[in-house]
C-alpha cells in the first residue's frame, strides 16, 4: 500500500500547558516520501483552556489539515480515540498524547516499517533503543513490563512495550475493529484484537519518552493498571472462542 497522508488522532483533556507547542511540534515535522499529515483533535470535555490553545494553534496555522472534535461529556481517553478513527482519512493513522511525554519528531522513525512495504502494525517501544528515556518511577516500569507480559501470553506477540502512546495502525484495519473500552483499557483490547488479525504484520521501533509526574498532569493510576489487567483477560479469553 502506497502511503500519501498519516493522520495524527490526539486525544485531550485538560492539557492547556502543552498542547500548543504539541501541535507545533506535530506541523512541524516533515515526513519521509512527502507524507502529508492530518490532525484529528479530540477533546474530551477539557475543563481548563484546552480549546482556547487549539483556537490559537489554528489561528497560527490556518492551512494545517485540522480537524477539531468535542465530547459533550467527559468519556475517557479510549473513547476520544474512537472518535478520532471514524473521522480519519490517512491510509495510517498514529495515536499522539496531547501531552509532551512523546516526541512527533519519530514519526519517521516509525513509518520506515510501513514505507517499506512490510508492517501494517507499528508499535513504538519505550523500552528498546538508544533514544532519550526520562527516569521517573520504578513501580510503573515493573508494572509496564508485567501488563506486556501478560498480553504477551494471551496474544502470542512479543511485544516490549504494549502499553505504549505511539501506536501506528493501517486504516483500514483499526476502522474495522470494534473497540469498547472507553478508557486507559484500549490499549490491551486494540492489542488483543490487532494480534488476530489474519496475517497482520506488526512491528516495533525503539522510540524516546520524556515522562511527566504526577504534579505535571500525568493521569494514569493504579486502577487503570487493574483494568488494564481484566482487559487482557476479557479480550484475551476471547481468542479461544
Amino acid at each position: 500500500m502506497i502511503i500519501t497522508k498519516l493522520s495524527i488522532l490526539i486525544p485531550a483533556f485538560n492539557e492547556e500547558t502543552t498542547i500548543f507547542e504539541l501541535l507545533e511540534k506535530v506541523i512541524q515535522i516533515e515526513l519521509n516520501n512527502n507524507i502529508q499529515k492530518e490532525i484529528i483533535i479530540v477533546d474530551d470535555c477539557s475543563t481548563d483552556n484546552t480549546k482556547t490553545a487549539i483556537d490559537q494553534f489554528c489561528l497560527k496555522y490556518p492551512n494545517a489539515d485540522c480537524h477539531y472534535f468535542k465530547h459533550e461529556k467527559n468519556m475517557g481517553k479510549g473513547a476520544a480515540i474512537s472518535t478520532a478513527i471514524a473521522n480519519t482519512s490517512g491510509e495510517y493513522c498514529i495515536i499522539q498524547d496531547a501531552d509532551l511525554e512523546y516526541d512527533p519528531e519519530e514519526y519517521n522513525d516509525m513509518l520506515k516499517p510501513v514505507i517499506a512495504g512490510v508492517a501494517d502494525v507499528v508499535y513504538g517501544s519505550r523500552f528498546k533503543g538508544n533514544n532519550p528515556h526520562r527516569i521517573l518511577f520504578f513501580w510503573h516500569t515493573v508494572g509496564n513490563k508485567f501488563l506486556t507480559f501478560l498480553s504477551n501470553m494471551f496474544t502470542n506477540l512479543n511485544l516490549s512495550d504494549m502499553e505504549t502512546c505511539y501506536k501506528m495502525f493501517r486504516t483500514d484495519l483499526i476502522k474495522n475493529i470494534d473497540l469498547k473500552e472507553k478508557r486507559f483499557g484500549l490499549e490491551p483490547e486494540i492489542t488483543a484484537k490487532i494480534s488476530r488479525i489474519p496475517n497482520v504484520r506488526i512491528y516495533e521501533v525503539g522510540i524516546s519518552y520524556y515522562g511527566r509526574t504526577y504534579d505535571e498532569g500525568k493521569k494514569i493510576n493504579w486502577k487503570d493498571g487493574v483494568r488494564a489487567i481484566f482487559c487482557i483477560l476479557k479480550y484475551g479469553a476471547l481468542k479461544r472462542n
